[in-house]
């Protein structure tokens, strides 16, 4: 399945902007491509660059990264649950309330490479498994109405859109 071929009512206008930042790519792709793009930047990352917020207020490089990986594991389950019919309306999070508690700046590049190893492949290959039928599968996440194939894409942009701020911000 394409980008091109998910329809805007199968997500909230609010992920728009990440699932856009994709261009036309296949959700598999999207998924394995990812993987590959933030590994190899993860690998070239020093220790000492983990502690770094580009401004007062803002998040390190390391919760950024955590904030990536916590992101896709709460999407996955969103998709698991949706695939397999839930009807149950999942409520949100509030990453600002994840961070404190993530211990994202005592963690070392290598344990954050091992994780978002472990996270995205337990995402590929559950989005892997799936039939059509199940892809267009819709549950409600936040109020909101949400495929989840779209929840695939979502996870892939999302990375995506904070890639480019670590390169723009984090790592000049």
């Amino acid at each position: 399945m394409f980008l091109s071929e998910l329809p805007t009512s199968e997500y909230n206008p609010f992920y728009h902007t990440y699932i856009m930042a994709l261009g036309e790519v296949s959700l598999m792709d999207a998924l394995m491509d990812g993987k590959e793009e933030l590994l190899s930047l993860l690998g070239k990352i020093p220790e000492s660059k983990l502690s770094f917020a580009y401004a007062e207020g803002k998040w390190t490089l390391a919760e950024v990264l955590v904030h990536i990986i916590d992101t896709e594991r709460i999407f996955q389950y969103r998709a698991l649950r949706f695939a397999r019919n839930d009807k149950v309306d999942l409520p949100g999070f509030d990453q600002d309330l994840f961070v404190p508690y993530s211990n994202a700046n005592g963690r070392k590049v290598q344990d954050l490479m091992a994780e978002y190893k472990a996270v995205r492949d337990s995402t590929i290959t559950l989005f892997k498994s799936l039939d059509e039928e199940a892809l267009k599968r819709k549950g409600f996440a936040s109020g909101s109405p949400m495929s989840v194939r779209a929840m695939g894409f979502i996870i892939s942009g999302h990375q995506a859109h904070h890639l480019r701020i670590i390169r723009k911000r984090y790592l000049v």
